[in-house]
Formats: structure tokens, sequence, C-alpha cells
């Protein structure tokens, strides 16, 4: 977990804990839900951590809400024990919490809080014809997942369901919805729902007019804004934890009610939070499942582009999103493959030596990886116009195939519809980054993706302490916050970061190399083109 080493003396965060100092972050991330306890100053006092998958049901993206509770209450009850063995006292209260969660998607409930369809996560790209109309309609590039394409596109088909629909959010505000009562959002997970309006604090009022407005949605008998959360922005408070939502969180009854909590946020503003880029010419690149990097912007773009989503800062300052729906999860499976070979062998590795071992290989291989081309597509890959994904190793029958060249393909393709998409932004839009911040897994490996990402990206690349495990430290800094302004300290998310969190922090940047930058543009560019194989692949094998 991040900070472990900056950890306060054990008698002091025993003290901070038992006096209800300490501050909670949850998230629901694509693969694990972790849990970070932190102080004012963002140290770790203890962590927890759950694994769960989503699931693919009649075609559908998914996770059930059922599995999500288990899953809160088992993460909870890690960061409980974690909390007992290291300081041998009970969790009891705390100053603060905040829920975070995978962005978009579409999670709907009628007045009573039930289900009213599958939860259907940011995977999900059959939206095609809804997020194009509400392009047109609201002057904005719609991406696929976004919540309202999702609704739009349940209208179009005539879902019965939408008739009843009283409450349209996602994960990270439904499990605050249980927790609180509270029907609200983090300006930085809202802006993934919807547009938000050019003061960045609420939902854009004439956009929602015009969707209003659209001949499918006039008949129903709700108007947009009704069905939404209200948009909270970082250092507002988000309600209080219930005595029902305490019994979810720890059915043991331990902790007590009456908690502080911040604005439920997704994990692209927490990655930024995290990593420390929440200013202009700064950026963060998250990678796990999916990889999204964010950019905050100076100024405004020429115009809305189909590869750049606009979303914004958890407090609420414009920002350029280039989300991909996959990243680690093709790289993760064939490291299981060697992990597997190594078994039979005789010679099984630890996770960090697999890890090391091979990436320090691909390291090692030539510049444009030999000619190895790698498409990392479990699931469609919006970028690239990909529809249905099929991960694939293409060569042609000169390229030089080897180890080092095979992992490094690998590695390259983990980034590789990122890179297409950043294009979009830094060379098209001539948009300035003086330095990207990277957190993920794939991080933990010192600067072999790290140096991966900045040829890829052309620019400096720094990882910090938190590169690892980002979102849920970051949303616990967030909670921090809220407690910190809740007390009347008038310190804005910016200033705090600065002041108490990161102004001790040891960052590694990497810059580009001549040699590496121009070797990931001729692998990009064969990428490019033989991305019609990957599209006919999805087609033939569908």
């Amino acid at each position: 977990m991040p900070h472990d080493d900056v950890t306060p003396h054990p008698a002091d965060a025993a003290s901070v804990i038992a006096e209800g100092r300490a501050h909670l972050g949850i998230e629901l991330g694509s693969t694990r839900i972790k849990a970070a306890l932190v102080d004012d100053a963002g140290a770790v006092l203890a962590s927890g951590s759950h694994a769960w998958e989503n699931e693919l049901v009649n075609g559908t993206w998914t996770y059930s809400l059922e599995d999500a509770w288990d899953g809160v209450r088992a993460c909870y009850a890690d960061l409980a024990r974690d909390v007992q063995q290291r300081h041998g006292a009970p969790l009891t209260q705390l100053a603060s919490l905040g829920i975070s969660g995978m962005m978009h998607g579409y999670l709907a409930l009628d007045a009573e809080g039930k289900q009213l369809a599958p939860f259907r996560t940011w995977r999900n790209t059959d939206t095609t014809e809804a997020a194009q109309l509400l392009s047109r309609t609201l002057g904005v590039n719609m991406p696929l997942r976004w919540s309202v394409a999702h609704l739009l596109h349940q209208i179009q088909l005539g879902s019965e369901h939408v008739q009843r629909l009283d409450f349209l959010t996602t994960l990270a505000g439904y499990i605050h919805l249980g927790l609180t009562g509270e029907r609200v959002l983090g300006v930085g997970e809202a802006s993934g729902m919807f547009p938000i309006g050019e003061a960045g604090r609420d939902w854009d009022a004439a956009q929602l007019e015009r969707f209003d407005a659209l001949e499918q949605v006039r008949p129903l008998p709700w108007q947009l804004r009704e069905v939404l959360p209200r948009v909270l922005v970082a250092g507002q408070e988000a309600g209080r934890l219930t005595a029902e939502g305490a019994r979810r969180l720890d059915p043991t009854g331990t902790l007590q009610p009456g908690v502080l909590t911040a604005p439920p946020e997704g994990d692209a503003g927490t990655g930024m939070v995290a990593t420390h880029a929440i200013a202009p010419r700064t950026g963060n690149v998250s990678a796990g499942t999916s990889a999204f990097a964010m950019v905050v912007l100076e100024g405004p773009l020429s115009g809305p582009r189909e590869e750049i989503d606009m979303v914004t800062t958890p407090a609420g300052d414009p920002v350029a999103m280039i989300h991909t729906n996959n990243c680690t999860s093709d790289l993760d499976a064939w490291m299981g493959v060697f992990a597997r070979f190594a078994e039979l062998i005789g010679r099984p590795l630890e996770a960090e030596e697999l890890f090391g071992t091979l990436f320090g290989a691909g390291a090692q291989g030539a510049a444009d990886a030999g000619g190895v081309l790698s498409y990392n597509y479990v699931s469609g890959e919006h970028q690239t116009q990909v529809p249905s994904g099929r991960p694939m190793v293409v060569r042609e029958q000169s390229a030089e195939l080897t180890l080092e060249n095979f992992l490094r393909s690998q590695l390259y393709g983990a980034f590789g519809a990122l890179a297409v998409g950043m294009d979009a932004l830094l060379v098209d839009e001539g948009v300035r980054i003086d330095v990207m911040y990277a957190h993920g897994g794939i991080f933990r490996t010192k600067g072999v993706a790290q140096q991966v990402l900045a040829d890829a990206l052309d620019t400096p690349v720094a990882v910090g302490e938190s590169a690892g495990e980002g979102g849920a430290w970051g949303m616990a800094l967030l909670a921090a916050h809220t407690a910190r302004t809740a007390a009347g300290t008038a310190q804005s998310l910016a200033d705090y970061l600065d002041a108490e969190v990161f102004s001790s922090q040891e960052l590694t940047q990497l810059k580009p190399t001549a040699e590496g930058a121009t070797g990931y543009r001729r692998w990009l560019e064969a990428y490019r083109a033989g991305l019609p194989v990957e599209r006919l692949a999805g087609e033939v094998l569908d």
C-alpha cells in the first residue's frame, strides 16, 4: 500500500485511530476493492482489499450488487483486521470516509431504491446509436460508456423499466447512497454521467433541456435532472454514515455511525488526487484493466473530438480524458502462462520476481519490438474503432520473434490504444504537458513500464510512492480534505495536497529517450496499419 514507509510511530497511529481522527477511502476497482486508512497528512495507517471479477451475462458486462456489498464488507473487515494487528485496537470511529468506484456505466433504481436493470459497466459499448445522437444534439463528444448514453440506449430499445426510473447513478454513488441515504455525486464522477457546466459545479442546464426535448424522451414521466444525483465538489459534505449504513459496512457493530462523508468519486478523479495531477499542464495515467490519461487543460480545445472526453477534476476544473477499455488484462494472462511454465520446471516464482524478470527482458527488446505486434483487446476498443476485441499477437514472416521482443510488444500493446488517443490531444490539439504522473500495478516493476510510457507519449513520466495502489488512497485524501474543510480549514484541494501530502514525497521521473520514442513511433505505425486484422477477428469469431 502507498506510504507504508511513512506510517507514523505505532503509538501515534494508535492514538489517531482511537481518537477517531483517521480517514477512510474505499475504491471499487475492476478486479479489487481496496481500502486505505490515513491520517491528516495522508500517511497510511492500515489497508484492506478484496478480489472480485466482472461477469459477461447475456452479452452484458456486469457485477451483481450483492457481490458489491459483500465485497465492500469483506474489504472493510480486512482493513479492520489490519488495524487490530498493527495497532492493537478495534476500529470504532472515523473522522471521515469516502467511496470511489469505476466511472460511468448504468445503475437504475426505482422510487423504493430497488434495482431496475442489470448494472452495466464501462466495458459495454453497444450504445453507438445513442451516443451519436447525443453528440449531435448536445454538441459534445458523447462517449459510449457514459451513463446518459446507456440511458438513451435503453429508451431507444423501449425498455419498460425507464418508465419507473427514479434515480440513475454510478457504482460509487450507489454504495454511498446505501451508507448515507444521500443521492449525491462528486463532480469528477458526475462528469462521466452527463456534461458539467462551464462553472464546474453542476450539470449543464442547457444540455439537460436539450436531452429532455428529444423525441424519444419527451413522453417519459420524468426530466433528467430529477433522476440524476446532486453534484458536489471536493471539500463539500456529502452526508453522514447512518446507523443502517454502519451495519452494512461493518456487521459486527464495532464501527459507530455519524461519520462525515466526502462526495463519492470515480477512479479517474481519485487517480488524479493520488498522483498530484490537478494543476494545468499536468496529467496522470492510471493503468489497470482499463487505462485512462487525464490532462488538466490551460484553455479550451478546438472543438469536440471523438477521441477526447471532457470531464473535470474533483474540484471542477476542466480535464481532457483519453480512455481505453483495455490495458493490462492480456499482459497479466501472459504472465500467468509464464508462471505456470515456471511451476512445471520446478521453479515457481513469486509475482514480484516473475514480473521483474519478464519486464526486464522486455526492456532489452528492440526499440520497435522487432516487428512483433500485440493487440490486448479483451473487450472492444472505442479508441481504435474495434467493436469486439480478440487478443492477438501478429508478426510478419521477417519479424524477429524473441522472448525480449515478444515481451516488449506486450508492454507496448498495453499502452497502444492510449497512445492513439493521446496523439489527438498532444499532436492534433497541441496541448502541452510538463509531466505525466503514473500509477497502477504495471509500474511496480521500477522503471520498465514507466520508460515505455514516456517513450509512447514522448513526455516525461513520474512515478511516486503511491504508484501501485493509488485509488483508495486518493479517496482517503479527498475524505481528509472534506473533514478539514468542515472543521474550518480554508484550504483548496490543491493547497492541501501541496502543503500536507506531497511536499515530502519522492518522485522518480524518466524522460523519453530518442531511441525509445522513435522505436515506439515505428511500432505504433505498424499497430495502426494492422487494426483491420483485429477488427476482422472480432467479426469472424463473434
